[in-house]
């Protein structure tokens, strides 16, 4: 996997916290940098960390399902990044405090991250240099959870859906370039 295809994973599962980060600045009535801190280390760290915890998984169980990792991938992808862009495409209203104590926020982190979960199980599929992947999965989802937190305190919902939107896409079509791949098109 080239730094390109981690990128764009990488954003792809940060927009579910950077969405939910525009709905914490929308609760705050002035979004702080302690408050962009806060989000920030929680959406990254847990977005680094179930990747981590689902590539030990995956690397337990991949020498079984070798043959057929590639089609494992292609769905985990596919599901995750369908299923962002049906809850983009849904109506249902977030509702959020103005709380960031570790009660409100683990949840929300942890929500966030489930995604990461599944793709850390296709980073070991895939063999993908582990550490690297989620420093850099976590770094990102650092930048643009502190970026979504102030957006949201700033604009408002607007971008929440389109957000997510694109994240699912990104996934799907990462999803299918995956299989693509194995199957010798490109």
């Amino acid at each position: 996997m080239n730094l390109i295809e981690l990128f764009l994973i990488a954003v792809g599962l940060s927009m579910d916290a950077f969405a939910v980060s525009i709905c914490k600045g929308l609760s705050v009535r002035k979004a702080r940098l302690g408050h962009m801190l806060c989000v920030g280390c929680y959406f990254g760290g847990f977005q680094a960390l179930m990747p981590t915890i689902g590539y030990l998984l995956g690397t337990r169980f991949a020498n079984l399902i070798e043959s057929i990792d590639h089609w494992i991938a292609f769905v985990l992808l596919v599901f995750i990044g369908a299923n962002m862009i049906r809850e983009a495409l849904g109506h249902e209203e977030e509702s959020l405090d103005a709380s960031f104590s570790v009660k409100t926020m683990i949840p929300l982190a942890v929500a966030t991250s489930i995604d990461a979960l599944a793709t850390g199980v296709t980073f070991a599929f895939l063999r993908v240099d582990i550490i690297p992947a989620v420093l850099f999965i976590g770094c990102t989802t650092f930048l643009l959870s502190a970026a979504g937190l102030k957006i949201g305190n700033v604009f408002g919902a607007k971008y929440k859906s389109r957000a997510e939107l694109f994240g699912g896409a990104v996934l799907i079509l990462m999803g299918c370039k995956i299989l693509l791949d194995h199957l010798g098109v490109f």
